[in-house]
């Protein structure tokens, strides 16, 4: 399965996808902020602490060259540092044509806000380098790659307890491996926590099992919790759970193909899945695994004999169904075509794409929306755990596992003993099975994700003025930040 894949973003230049009216985005950073903004009206902090939080600690945008093809090339990057208010900062690396300074330090703060969501100790950061990776070969990514490190190692916006970075846009397990060996070689291997500058890495490079699938299984995680809350569905005058809904996916990369995986298996039914070269529907559902093997075996999901295919990828946004989930890139939700979505549910599993003005519409719809730097914090989270593990130096279970199952092998025999019947071999296997590492990790995001998102149903039904949860999830963001900063002195 293919790491990095997903629709592609309105162009900057107010020109449409086909059968969308023109419209000019917001600027990623000023959008943040306006919700930033909405949060901290029902709040009472300092303003002098409200303006610390809500700015870049650090931007770092450079050139270097790179010899592509016999001939030198410019490349055009950046690093952010969002917030220092805890450290290390972390945040994604991506690879994009698109990118530029005001995303990257959109993303950065989104990261902030994200971590303190889901109680992360690190402050938000996020790095972008202008590039299209599918324009280069493997050579030319790797050389790209271990440069725009060393440029970071310069001036020290890398290391395990100063700023990590993790897979993005873009990028995936292989790019991570070469920003660590990188490090390691720049550092002499004199940094015993090394492996722990970046996450996203592969196993036998110190990542660490659930890494790949984690955003994915976290917004399912997150959905699921929301979808089993009667009160709140009755208020959408929706039934309770996941088994009777339609859902539409925009993206197929990493994240979307893992949160539709996850909700097929949860009793969701997949009717449209969307790409950047066109989108799949059938009313009828989607067999997420069989339309996999086709986009591995083609290249794409477009011509998939199941389902019938769109060349117009984007206009199915606007396409019949319960639950809408944009796991692509940002502002694929506008002022626009916002009018004309019809979902009831919209689960955000990119970061921002929704634009401030196409969620007033939305809003105004009655339509429901789970805010990214809640529902896709499953990344980041498990990029914790990756981190915990490396600068610990032991897998997760190793010390535990075993002990576990001799436990509950003497208690499964003595029930045996007590009844005078004896448990199957396939039911003695699951009852005495200690918990591995995948196991510990799955479980530890789950539970991360539950407690997230009661805590921001907590605020928004403690506080009056706040009327969307969107907004609950900043405040309950900006909250803690604030405390941060307060307990370390630096405001009255």
């Amino acid at each position: 399965m293919a790491t990095t894949s997903a629709a592609k973003a309105p162009k900057a230049n107010g020109k449409a996808n086909k059968g969308q009216a023109a419209h000019t985005p917001i600027p990623f950073f000023k959008s943040v902020n306006e919700n930033f903004d909405k949060a901290v009206a029902v709040m009472e902090l300092p303003k002098g602490l409200v303006n610390q939080i809500r700015v870049c600690n650090s931007v770092y945008f450079f050139q270097f060259p790179v010899r592509i093809n016999g001939e030198i090339q410019v490349i055009e990057a950046w690093r952010v540092e969002h917030s220092h208010h805890k450290l290390p900062t972390k945040g994604g690396i991506r690879y994009s044509d698109l990118v530029d300074q005001d995303e990257v330090m959109a993303l950065a703060a989104l990261m902030t806000y994200k971590c303190a969501i889901v109680h992360v100790p690190f402050g938000g950061a996020k790095g972008g380098i202008k590039i299209n990776p599918r324009n280069y070969t493997e050579d030319q990514l790797e050389r790209i790659t271990r440069r725009y490190t060393s440029e970071l190692l310069k001036k020290n916006f890398i290391g395990p307890a100063v700023d990590v970075p993790a897979p993005d846009y873009g990028t995936g397990e292989r790019e991570m491996a070469w920003i660590a060996d990188t490090y390691m070689a720049f550092t002499g291997g004199q940094d015993i926590n090394g492996l722990g500058c970046v996450t996203g890495k592969p196993i036998a490079q110190g990542g660490v099992r659930g890494r790949r699938e984690a955003t994915g299984r976290g917004l399912y995680f997150g959905l699921r919790e929301f979808t089993n809350q009667a009160d709140e569905m009755k208020k959408l005058k929706m039934t309770t759970g996941l088994n009777d809904k339609t859902v539409i996916v925009q993206g197929f990369g990493n994240v979307g193909y893992h949160a539709a995986k996850f909700i097929q298996e949860g009793g969701g039914t997949i009717t449209a899945i969307i790409e950047w070269d066109g989108a799949v529907h059938n009313p009828q559902g989607i067999d997420v695994e069989d339309l996999a093997r086709h986009f591995r075996e083609t290249g794409s999901i477009t011509k998939y004999p199941k389902a019938k295919t769109i060349k117009d990828g984007n206009s199915v946004l606007e396409y019949e169904c319960d639950i809408l989930v944009p796991s692509a890139l940002e502002n694929q939700i506008h002022s626009q075509n916002a009018p004309n979505i019809k979902a009831k549910i919209i689960a955000e599993g990119a970061n921002g794409p929704i634009t401030s003005n196409g969620e007033k519409t939305l809003l105004q719809k009655g339509i429901l929306i789970l805010p990214d730097m809640f529902l896709n914090a499953g990344g980041v989270t498990v990029s914790y755990f990756e981190w915990l593990k490396n600068i610990s130096h032991v897998r997760f279970g190793r010390m535990g596992k075993r002990f576990d199952e001799g436990v509950s092998h003497r208690l499964v025999s003595s029930i045996e003993e007590l009844v005078g019947k004896n448990f199957t071999e396939t039911e003695r296997t699951i009852l005495t099975r200690g918990a591995g590492e995948e196991d510990l990790v799955n479980s530890g995001l789950e539970d991360t994700m539950i407690f997230a998102y009661h805590e921001i149903m907590n605020y928004w039904r403690a506080n009056k003025k706040v009327k969307d949860m969107r907004t609950a999830a900043f405040v309950s963001a900006i909250d803690k930040v604030a405390t941060s900063y307060m307990q370390l002195g630096l405001f009255p």
